[in-house]
């Protein structure tokens, strides 16, 4: 995950290309990248959106950077599609 804090809205905003070629998923939250509220937000934002509990979603690297590894749990074909189509709905 590429996480924006600080933006306009909580969004996910689809899969950007870095220049090292690795796919990421652009999100933005409103909240200010400060004592972990980004990261809280992250994983509330991604929790929503893929109807899952907070408890299924876990921020295992990158605390302070603005990469950041995201562990979700569940099954991962639905958890894959529900992704698709929420990056297809923007």
């Amino acid at each position: 995950v590429r996480l924006t804090p600080r933006g306009s809205r909580d969004a996910i905003d689809g899969v950007e290309t870095l220049a090292d070629g690795r796919p990421v998923l652009k999100v933005r939250v409103r909240a200010a990248p400060s004592d972990g509220e980004a990261n809280a937000a992250l994983v509330a934002l991604l929790a929503r959106e893929l109807d899952l509990p907070r408890s299924a979603v876990a921020l295992v690297a990158g605390a302070t950077a603005r990469l950041k590894t995201v562990a979700l749990a569940g099954e991962s074909q639905g958890l894959a599609s529900r992704l698709k189509a929420r990056i297809a709905t923007g």
